[in-house]
């Protein structure tokens, strides 16, 4: 099987984070890309706003629908920090066979020479670097000579800082989650 992961904070998942997955699994040919919301991200610590189990439940009503997108809660049910070697781990060891690659966004490049063993996630994944159309990042050193791949993706101008200051502002967040989740955010009275 041909397997990405996702994690992140999704702290809310918005459709941004929907639309990039949708596009590795195309461009990737990938059987299952699987959302894995961390507990705690280490280089975010005591900044995430929902707590993990709402956060897991936001990003299934993200892929709800979708055929090729699942949600692990590895990271939440281990709780503590999460680290994505980690996950990584458990994914080669409960599935040895499968063909693992760790989606990336841009935005966390800079501080992957800081993440824990970042020689070891190069070893356990292929990574795939999420780059919006006419943008080109620089890689650390730590990736220099590893196999990252380059994958283009849309151009979604959304993010989750965004999505929770127009909600704490009163203002709509229409298109930028799903349905689910707005609905969802406004029972829960969440980011307000």
């Amino acid at each position: 099987m041909r397997l990405a992961l996702f994690g992140g904070s999704f702290d809310p998942p918005h459709i941004g984070h929907l639309l990039v997955a949708l596009d590795a699994a195309e461009q990737l040919a990938l059987d299952r890309v699987v959302f894995v919301p961390a507990a705690t991200q280490p280089l975010k610590a005591g900044r995430a706003v929902a707590t993990a189990e709402q956060r897991v439940a936001m990003v299934r009503l993200t892929v709800d629908g979708e055929q090729r997108m699942d949600v692990s809660t590895v990271e939440v049910d281990r709780a503590g920090l999460s680290f994505t070697v980690d996950t990584l781990a458990h994914f080669a060891e409960r599935q040895p066979q499968d063909t693992r690659y760790l989606l990336l966004g841009d935005d966390v490049l800079a501080s992957f020479g800081q993440w824990k063993d970042p020689r070891r996630i190069l070893e356990l994944a292929q990574v795939v670097l999420l780059e919006r159309e006419g943008q080109r990042s620089m890689l650390p050193p730590v990736m220099e000579g590893a196999d990252v791949r380059r994958l283009r993706t849309r151009r979604v101008d959304v993010s989750s800082t965004e999505v929770r200051e127009r909600i704490r502002a009163g203002k709509s967040v229409r298109g930028m989650v799903t349905d689910g989740v707005a609905e969802y955010i406004g029972r829960a009275g969440l980011y307000r």
